[in-house]
């Protein structure tokens, strides 16, 4: 079988994620900075694979498994860090945790719904809450790096990451509900079918 451009810029996106890791535990400038960058790689393979696959007529299995795995991992791993280093502390954990959760929730709803040969497309809101998500976790991994780039007033790079990761988890919040609420509608009437 003959691996597609898309399908490599997808699996390219989950071997990042272990050099993400290891990057980021660098001390200073160069651990602030390098993550960021993967990150961005990351983020902008994800729009890029499946704007290929789309416009190439290269859409493949593969690629649909793959896609949405690789693009929970490098999301998962990012918050996961951002909390353990207190980044994101305090309630502000609670944003990392709707985003996390709903991204279960819609893995499991898509897998469902794929059995009744069910599609649920990705709306303008929820590809919204993505760009907001990739960018405020963006701007969080920059550090104290960021901080010095990013200040004025009371608004330093990390307050602004923070404020758009509640923004994202609202939009998450309210897209994983619509989502949910086409599951159950699914579910219910296969259950009066049976």
């Amino acid at each position: 079988m003959k691996i597609k451009i898309p399908n490599y810029l997808t699996i390219g996106r989950i071997v990042i994620v272990p050099i993400f890791v290891v990057t980021y535990y660098l001390p200073g400038f160069y651990g602030d900075l390098i993550p960021f960058f993967l990150f961005l790689v990351a983020s902008f393979t994800d729009f890029l694979d499946g704007l290929l696959a789309r416009m190439f007529k290269e859409e493949s299995k593969l690629g649909e498994l793959l896609d949405p795995i690789a693009d929970k991992i490098i999301v998962a791993t990012a918050l996961i860090l951002l909390v353990m280093d207190n980044t994101i502390k305090n309630y502000e954990v609670v944003a990392a945790i709707i985003i996390l959760t709903r991204e279960i929730l819609i893995s499991g709803l898509r897998e469902f719904l794929a059995k009744g040969k069910i599609k649920l497309p990705v709306s303008n809101l929820a590809k919204l809450k993505t760009v907001l998500q990739m960018v405020a976790i963006s701007i969080l991994l920059t550090g104290e790096t960021g901080n010095k780039i990013i200040n004025f007033q009371d608004y330093n790079a990390q307050t602004i990451g923070i404020i758009l990761l509640w923004l994202s988890a609202f939009l998450t919040l309210y897209t994983g509900y619509d989502y949910l609420r086409k599951g159950i509608d699914h579910a219910i009437s296969e259950d009066k079918k049976s």
